[in-house]
Order: C-alpha cells, then structure tokens, then sequence
C-alpha cells in the first residue's frame, strides 16, 4: 500500500536507533544500551512478579526442591496479601504455562462465571444500564485460588502448606505498606466509616490508616488460609487429596458459607445506589477451573499464545497479524512511524475485540477469519497517514453485535469511580527442568468491594465488563448466567521452533496487550534483551472503549512516556493524535522470564516502574 509507513527500499539505521536511545535520559549508548537493572541468567530458576515479597517467596520454593508451578503458587498466595489493593484471594487469575514433562502449552482459566441469578433483565429491572464497578451486584465466582490448587494438582509437587506458608506468616505477623495503599485508603476512608464497614474493620484499625513502609497485618486472611491448610491436612498426606479438600473447603465450606451470607445484604456500588449481591454458595460449589488449549498465532518464527477469547488476549494475536504485513525491521522502535503504525493497528484490534469477542463456551468467535491472511490484507489498508478518530470493526458474516463507542461528554453514569479503579500484578517463573509459567493476578481489590466478614478480603466484581444496556442484549459479551465476562487479563507464553523461550506480561487493564506487545516487540524485531524491552519508553491508546465502569472511550487518545524523543512526540501530533505526555517511567509494570535455548540459560527481568517489581535467578 502507498500510504505505508514502511517502504521496501528503506533500511534501519542502528546507529539512529542507539543514538536516539542515549538522549533519552534513561539509556545511553556504549556496547548496549544501558538498563536500570541487569538482565537476570541464570541455570536454576528465575522467578520474577510486581513484588519484591512476592518474587521472593516463590525463590524460596525452588530452592527447597519445588518446581515453577509450585513457585508461581506461593508467589501469587503471596502477591494476594502484600497487594491487596491489586489482587486478593477473590479475584481471578488466568494463567499459561508451558509444562516440559508433556511439551505442552496449556490454559488455567482461573476467572470464574457469572452466578446464575445475574440476568440482563435483572440489571435493567433495578435501572441499572452499566454494570457497577464496585460493590456486590458485579461479583462472579472468584478464580484465583481455584486455579493455583489446579495449577499445583496438576503440575506442582508440594501441599498446600508448602506454597502458603509465607503468605500465612506475612499476613499474620505483617509486611511493609505500599505507598499506592496508603494513598487509596485515605481516600476511601469515608466510604469504609460509613458504608463498607466491614473493610473498616481490616484496614482502618482504630481508625488509622497504615502509613507508607510500615508493618500491617491481616490476621483474618491469615486465619482463613490457616483453617483451610488445616482442614486439607485432616485428610491425611497423599498430596493430591488435600489438595481437593482445600478446594472444598474454599468453594464448598466455610469460605463459600461466609459469601453465601454476606451477598444477601445490600452495598452501596457506583450506581449511587444499594444493591444486594447475586452470587451464592451454590454459584461456587458448582464450579469447576476450565484448564483449555491456548489460542496461536505465528509471527517472526515465534507462536504467541494466550487465553481465549473470555479474556482480551487475542487482540494481541490480531495485532500481529496485522503488523506482519509491515516491515519493522527498517523502523526506529521511537520513531513516528513506529508509533503510528503500532497505534493504528491497535485501534483496529480492538475495535474487533468490542464487536466479537466473548466467552467461547456461549459464542463462537470467528478466529480462523480474524487471524487469517486475507482479513487482515484488507484490515490493513485502513492504517493511513492520519490517526482515526473511528471505531472501525471488520465485517464477518453472521458474527459479532452492536458497538459501544461513548465519549465523557455522551453518559453520565453516576458517582466518580477514581478511587475504586483497579490494577493488577503480574508474576513469570522459569525453572531448571524448561517449565515456564505466566499468570496477570487481578481482581478482589479491597478498592471495588468490602471484605466479607471473617474472610479478611472482598470478592472480585469482575461481572462489570458484561453488557446490560438495551440494545446490546444479543451482543457476544453480553451477560448470562454461568458466562464469563471478557477480562481485560492477559499473560503470555511464546515459543521458538516449539520450545519456550519467553512468559511476560504486565499489570495495566485495557493496555495489557499494548505494553506486551512493545516489549515483544523490541525483542523480535529489535534484539534487545529482556531488561532493555522492558526499560524502553513506552506509549499506548484509550481509544476503544474500556473494558471498566462506565466503558467509556477517549478516540484518538495516544498516551506517550515524557521520555520518548520531542520530535516524535511533535510529529504524532501533526498526524492527528490526542497526545498526552505522562511521567517518563509512568506506562507499564511488565514483568518477563524466558529461557534462551541455545544457551541453556534462564532469563528475567522486572520494570523500575512503580519500584517494587523484582526479578530474581542464579
């Protein structure tokens, strides 16, 4: 195509790219380009998450003889109780791994469905036309801690002891207070006196909030996960049996009990209103962890993949195949075309993730067009010189449903949610054996929904992403009972001539797959190890709509880091982008681990940004 931003003739300047790379503050030119930390190799294990805790205890598992699914369970027990106000045990957490024994790549969908009183006509009898982003009324069953048992079952060694063991101790005895928690707490501080009183109860002791780096404790998670390891162990020591009763006792015992009970009050949401909850202890009871094939795609002699389509994961795989019509190659990875080109194909994927995208066990989403050659020849002709300020889905005969495509200025949809919109964490692990695992914990924030009573932690509202509004009722993600909601959670495994070589991901809703794919990216086109991918200047769009109350868009939004070169940034402006500058280590927490085949050497690295994301490896 004439328009394209990549033209056959021309070729990369190295030294342009490194050069541009040195006057950027943060990078500097000498035999490589520098990085805030090193690159970790190692021949035993590298575990790397959003929390240095966190990364710690799953080093701990291996070197007490566990593998890298037992070290991704006891990273993410961790990770649930030193960031609570990213994730906890009643949130979700698909997971990806690549397991040696079998040379498999397989799914563990820890996200759980919608309970089976939560129908369209319900939201719309109670005038609800967007589902709350916080309270009880968005609660599905929660995923996490049915997919780390799955996950250690199925492919660890260990019991439940041994991977929440440290997440007990710390949540009994205490961890360092993260800034972001302190910050957040003071600004729900009324809502928990007044409203959500049980979540008074666990973070605001005397009605203090904890300050940044001191010691706080939740004896009532402790306690939970306590009585669950005691009533798993009452069965005897065959690993796999405790394992099943911990998951009875957490989705058909006193856990289950507790939500049961709970759900059947009323809790102030977004809506401005109370709402009851919908979830029961029947919703958890009959619930089963999905363990799925992973959906593919090919690029650059890489296969990519990732979950299916109850989660945004394959907006990844479709902006691949639309970028594989271009020549990266020739392009500086902070140059305007780079950018431009990057954008414009993401605003594409994205727009087929609204019209098609749903749980695939309800829709069939039609993936062998979406991922096809000659859908995305034609998609491809709309990346042009200018940024578009449209939603533009493709056309598949007989797939897909309405679009939601609304401005700030278009709805007015209730209370100011700032202080209750989520993040999430994000954890890899590489063991000696050539496992490797990648998982985006989320959900379960003490910011979107209060604590359940004698639990110490509040219920993921993940149903939030379904549709209700008039209109959209045939839409694919449109709620129904037992369905899941399309996450915006999206980790990722990649393989090199069938055998793993990287696990990534990062914390950042909507934009999970903007900032992986960057740092993909760099890797394949740009040889930069998994530090200097991490590190580079980052940029992304909120052009199509959130995936998060109230799901509005922000059309030709190009959000870039204050690092990025000025004339690049003075040029995306030129062709039309909304562009606004953000702090120069502001856009993504991404963390990687991988495995370098010809080496025999395992990698990781973890994002500055945030300054608690931490990888560790020898």
């Amino acid at each position: 195509m004439n328009d394209s931003p990549t033209s056959p003739e021309r070729k990369r300047d190295d030294s342009k790219f490194l050069g541009a790379a040195q006057g950027m503050g943060s990078l500097e030119l000498k035999n490589e380009t520098f990085t805030t930390r090193p690159e970790i190799r190692g021949r035993f294990g590298v575990v790397t998450s959003t929390h240095w805790i966190a990364t710690a205890a799953g080093m701990n598992i291996l070197e007490q003889g566990g593998n890298a699914f037992d070290a991704a369970c006891a990273v993410a027990f961790t990770n649930q109780v030193v960031e609570p106000h990213l994730n906890g045990p009643g949130g979700e957490a698909p997971i990806v791994l690549f397991d040696a024994k079998s040379k498999q790549v397989k799914v563990i969908c820890g996200h759980g469905p919608a309970p089976q009183a939560a129908t369209i006509e319900h939201f719309q009898n109670a005038g609800v036309t967007v589902v709350p982003g916080s309270g009880l009324l968005p609660a599905c069953v929660p995923g996490a801690f049915g997919a780390w048992m799955t996950l250690l079952r199925n492919y660890g060694t260990m019991k439940p002891r041994d991977v929440l063991a440290r997440p007990i101790e710390l949540a009994r005895n205490g961890y360092p207070t993260l800034p972001r928690i302190e910050v957040l707490l003071n600004m729900l501080k009324d809502l928990f006196e007044k409203e959500w009183t049980t979540s008074a109860d666990v973070y605001l002791k005397n009605g203090n909030i904890p300050k940044t780096g001191a010691l706080f404790s939740n004896p009532l998670i402790a306690d939970t996960y306590e009585r669950i390891v005691r009533e798993a162990e009452s069965v005897g020591g065959n690993r796999e049996k405790q394992i099943d009763k911990a998951l009875e006792t957490f989705y058909q015992g006193f856990v289950a009990e507790a939500v049961d009970e709970f759900f059947r009050t009323e809790c102030l949401d977004t809506t401005g209103q109370r709402h009851k909850g919908l979830l029961t202890g029947q919703d958890m009871a009959t619930w089963q962890v999905p363990v799925e094939d992973p959906i593919t795609y090919d690029y650059h002699g890489y296969t990519v993949c990732k979950p299916q389509s109850w989660s945004q994961a394959p907006v990844f795989l479709q902006q691949l195949a639309l970028l594989k019509g271009f020549d990266l190659d020739v392009l500086e990875p902070h140059e305007p075309d780079f950018l431009h080109t990057i954008t414009e194909c993401t605003k594409l994927a994205m727009a087929d993730r609204e019209k098609f995208y749903g749980d695939p066990a309800f829709v069939d989403v039609p993936f062998d067009v979406l991922l096809s050659d000659a859908y995305n020849d034609e998609r491809r002709k709309l990346v042009g010189k200018d940024a578009s300020m449209e939603l533009r889905p493709g056309d598949v005969p007989g797939y897909g449903g309405e679009i939601f495509f609304k401005t700030l200025d278009d709805v007015d949809f209730g209370l100011d949610t700032s202080s209750h919109k989520g993040d999430t964490c994000h954890l890899d692990v590489a063991d000696k054996e050539g496992n490797l695992v990648a998982s985006t914990p989320s959900g379960g924030w003490f910011r979107s929904s209060p604590c359940v009573p004698g639990l110490g932690f509040p219920i993921g509202t993940r149903g939030e992403m379904f549709w209700v509004m008039e209109g959209m009722e045939d839409h694919p993600n449109a709620l129904r009972p037992g369905k899941r909601s399309r996450t915006s959670l999206t980790p990722t495994i990649a393989l090199k001539d069938g055998k793993p070589v990287l696990a990534f991901g990062t914390p950042g809703g909507d934009r999970q797959d903007q900032w992986g794919l960057l740092f993909f990216l760099r890797r394949v086109h740009y040889g930069m190890n998994l530090q200097q991918a991490i590190d580079y200047p980052n940029f992304s769009t909120k052009h199509a709509p959130s995936s998060f109350y109230p799901r509005l868009s922000q059309p030709g939004n190009l959000t870039i880091e204050s690092r990025m070169p000025e004339e690049t940034i003075n040029e995306m402006e030129k062709r039309g982008h909304q562009i606004k500058i953000t702090g120069p280590w502001s856009q993504s927490r991404g963390v990687a681990a991988g495995i370098d085949q010809e080496e025999g050497v395992l990698l990781g690295a973890a994002s500055p940004r945030s300054i608690q994301s931490y990888a560790i490896g020898w």
